[in-house]
Parts: C-alpha cells; sequence; structure tokens
C-alpha cells in the first residue's frame, strides 16, 4: 500500500532546543526542493492506493537515497546513521520514537522501482529545474566515460572455475528441492580450484615457460568446464520435467532458469577459451563475468587503465554545472551518433536549443556540424580526427574556437568529481538495469546537491 508521507509529528520533538531542530542550509534547501508532487508521481504505479502493507513513505525514501548517495553510504551504514542522528531524522521525516527502515527495505524498493522509475525521477527534477530558471542549457559540453561494474579482473581460467563452482551449487540446491536427485553429477569446483592455485604459482616464474604452463592448465580448466556442464545440462532437462509437474513451485523454477542461463554462459566462456588458446586474442562481444553479463571490456586508451569492463556514459553539462542530460549504454557504442539527440532531449526541458555546444574528437564529423548548424546551434566547437584541412585548421586556430575547446576540457573535471563524489566510478548494481538505477541515483543526488550551490549564488 501506497504512503507518500508520513505526517505525523513526534511528541518529543516540542521539547527540542531550537538548535536541534535547525537543518544543515544544504538539506533545508534539498527538503524544500523535493517537496512536490512531481517527484511523488513515479512511485504510484508501484503500490496499489489501499490493498497490501504500507510502504515507507515516498518523501522518506527520496530523502534516504539522497544522503546515501550523497555521502555515499551502504544501506546498513545509512539506516546507523540516521538513526543516531536527530537532524538527518527530522530531514528524511522520521520521527524520535520512529522506526528507520530496514537496508533490506531500501534495497527492495530501490530493486522494484527499478531504471524506469529513476529516469522518471530525474525527468521531473530537470523539468522543476528549468520552471524555476536554475536550468538554462545555452551552453552545452558533452563527453563519455565509463561506469566500471562491480567485478574482479577477468581471466578465461578464473571465469571457467566460476561457472564450475556456480553450476555445482546450483545442481546441490535443485536435487535439495528433490528434482533430479538420482540424476548422476560429480561437482569438480575443488578440482578447478587446485589448477587455479597451480596457475598462479606459474604467473610468477619469468620467461616463456610461464605462458606455455599457463595456457595447459587453462586447458585442463575447461576440460573439467566440459565435464560439468555436459553433467549439468542433463540435471537441468530432469529437473524441468520434475517443475512440468510443481508448477507452483517458484524457488525451483528459479534455480532450473539460473542453471540454464549458467549453461548457455559457460558455453560461451569456453568457444572464448578455445579461441584465446588457438591464438586469436581480439574476440567481439567477449563475456567478462558471470555476476553481471551486461558489463563489456572497454578501451578508451587511458595510460592508467587501458582496458576498463563496465559501461559507457554519455554525459551533457550545461553553463551552470547542471548534468542536463545522461545515457548509459552497454558496450563501447561510438559517440558521435549520440551529440544530436543528447542536445534535442536539453531542448526539450529547457524550451531552447543551446547556442553553443563543445566536445571532444570522438563528436566531431562535418554531419554533426551540419546537423547542429540546422538545429540552431551557433556555436559549434567540435574538433576534428585526424588530418584536416586547410580551412578547418585555420578555424580551429581562432580565438573563439580556442576559448570552446578550453571551456570543453572543464567537463572532465565534472566527470571526476561525479565518480569521486557521487559514486560513479563503479557501479553497485549488476546488469545494465541495475546499473543504470545506480547512475540515475547518483545524477539525481547530483542535481540536487548542485542547485543548492547555483541557488545560493
Amino acid at each position: 500500500m501506497l504512503r507518500e508521507s508520513d505526517p505525523q509529528p513526534s511528541l518529543w520533538e516540542a521539547l527540542l532546543p531550537e538548535q536541534a531542530k535547525r537543518l544543515t542550509a544544504e538539506l533545508a534547501q534539498v527538503d524544500a526542493y523535493l517537496f512536490d508532487e512531481r517527484f511523488i508521481a513515479p512511485f504510484r504505479a508501484l503500490f496499489d492506493r489501499r490493498l497490501g502493507r504500507p510502504s515507507v513513505p515516498v518523501d522518506t525514501l527520496l530523502r534516504l537515497l539522497y544522503l546515501k548517495h550523497r555521502y555515499q553510504l551502504g544501506y546498513e551504514s545509512l539506516c546507523r546513521e540516521v538513526s543516531d542522528s536527530i537532524g538527518w531524522r527530522r530531514f528524511c521525516r522520521i520521527g524520535l520514537e520512529g522506526q528507520v527502515p530496514h537496508p533490506t527495505t531500501l534495497v527492495k524498493l530501490v530493486g522494484r522501482a527499478g531504471p524506469e522509475v529513476i529516469e522518471q525521477l530525474n525527468q521531473a527534477l530537470l523539468d522543476k529545474l528549468a520552471n524555476d530558471k536554475l536550468l538554462r542549457g545555452r551552453k552545452l559540453r558533452v563527453d563519455t566515460t565509463v561506469v566500471e561494474a562491480d567485478i574482479d579482473y577477468p581471466t578465461d581460467a578464473d571465469l571457467l572455475e566460476r561457472a564450475v563452482r556456480k553450476a555445482g551449487g546450483l545442481v546441490r540446491r535443485i536435487k535439495g528441492r528433490g528434482a533430479a536427485s538420482r540424476t548422476a553429477f560429480r561437482d569438480r569446483g575443488r578440482a578447478a580450484g587446485r589448477r587455479m592455485r597451480q596457475l598462479a604459482h606459474s604467473l610468477r616464474r619469468r620467461g616463456g615457460q610461464a605462458m606455455v604452463e599457463v595456457d595447459r592448465l587453462t586447458g585442463e580448466v575447461a576440460r573439467l568446464a566440459r565435464q560439468t556442464v555436459r553433467q549439468a545440462e542433463v540435471v537441468w532437462r530432469n529437473a524441468r520435467r520434475v517443475l512440468g509437474r510443481r508448477p507452483d513451485d517458484g524457488r525451483l523454477a528459479r534455480l532450473v532458469s539460473e542453471l540454464d542461463e549458467t549453461i548457455l554462459h559457460t558455453h560461451r566462456l569456453l568457444w572464448q577459451t578455445d579461441q584465446r588458446l588457438a591464438g586469436n586474442r581480439v574476440i567481439p562481444d567477449r563475456l567478462v563475468s558471470l555476476s553481471d553479463p551486461d558489463a563489456r571490456p572497454i578501451r578508451k586508451g587511458k595510460p592508467r587503465a587501458p582496458t576498463e569492463f563496465g559501461y559507457t556514459l554519455l554525459v551533457a553539462e550545461d553553463e551552470r554545472g547542471f548534468v542536463a542530460d545522461h545515457q548509459l549504454q552497454q558496450g563501447n557504442p561510438p559517440d558521435a551518433p549520440q551529440l544530436l539527440p543528447a542536445v534535442e532531449r536539453v531542448a526539450k526541458f529547457t524550451g531552447r536549443v543551446a547556442g553553443t555546444v563543445v566536445g571532444d574528437r570522438g563528436f566531431g564529423t562535418a554531419a554533426n556540424d551540419r546537423e547542429l548548424a540546422e538545429l540552431g546551434v551557433r556555436r559549434i566547437g567540435l574538433q576534428r580526427k585526424g588530418t584536416v584541412s586547410a580551412a578547418r585548421a585555420e578555424l580551429e586556430r581562432t580565438r573563439p574556437f580556442r576559448r570552446m575547446r578550453n571551456w570543453r576540457v572543464g567537463i572532465e573535471a565534472r566527470i571526476s568529481h561525479l565518480k569521486r563524489g557521487f559514486g560513479l566510478r563503479r557501479t553497485r548494481l549488476r546488469r545494465l538495469p541495475g546499473a543504470k538505477t545506480w547512475v540515475g541515483l547518483g545524477i539525481f543526488t547530483y542535481n540536487l546537491q548542485r542547485m543548492t550551490v547555483v541557488a545560493a549564488a
């Protein structure tokens, strides 16, 4: 059952001194800004108005999520800090004798909301910022970056060893539910673990002999994975027959579905391993994680990390520092086709086309210059790749173009700020919908915090 707010005042609050009731300037401004119907509306589709247990009040949930991403707290740390702070309790509208929601409740609510509700929240915030003349969108600088997935550095042997252990655990739980209990299956997790320990010792050696030993041990882990997946397929088929006679067993259905997915991913990992052992190092659309199969390897050419594993984020920032548009995508799509849609989305909120649009060489194409000019952009600062014509080189040396180029560099600092201060360096929610939810909440929190800075200026 939906609860939009909990207006019941605490009897103990009347005894508090005024200093204890006062919020910080930032939290007071955010509290007043969130008091708007537009932020409640996206949650109405998730709950019934009368049936079910009362939910956490929406205004409390929004303020809890703001504190979590503003100060980069875990759910348990967040609930503990809110419980111990009178100011944070007042900000979240939880009375002194009121109970702070349990961390698992917040996890479930965020998962239930998903990326669609978070996107609606961001759109509502941008619409309110534009109506209040805070978001202007007269100038835009656009860039892409990588949001890392919450995974370890992947290797073929390590992924196969995890697949063997995961398949063994799923089969064990399926048999515990009374399905495929007489089907033969051998758990080869310990054998795969021994090969991984031997592989780690081999890497300490010097010379080419170490890589020969690594390839041999990787092949042995692949052999164990093939034997495991053959037996797991038989267990999966027999468990499906049992599930047909027990259609109401939801837990068994989830286990069978997860085993099916693990088998498919193991086949893909085996193909990748065969390709690498055959000498092919370039494998398109490579699977790098079993827990987050949507993550992809992305090369941005950074000296610190030439290859990162995660998702590509497009960020469009206006002249006042608001993130006016963002898009999270799987893999590493080209930058240039994303520019015009981003400018059009910002124009929808602000009611005007940006007068200045700048971006790095990834966005610099003649087609983008032409389409932006047709859209009404007067000043376009997109550098071109490679060797340019004499006329283009002369244009890029002019003072207005150099000023736009120098202003564009500031978005690198904004992206760094988002990663360091609002958790966008690494998503803690897995798969593409989870990553979109995490990034959307980080952007929502950042724009709210930025609003307090701009409004006070």
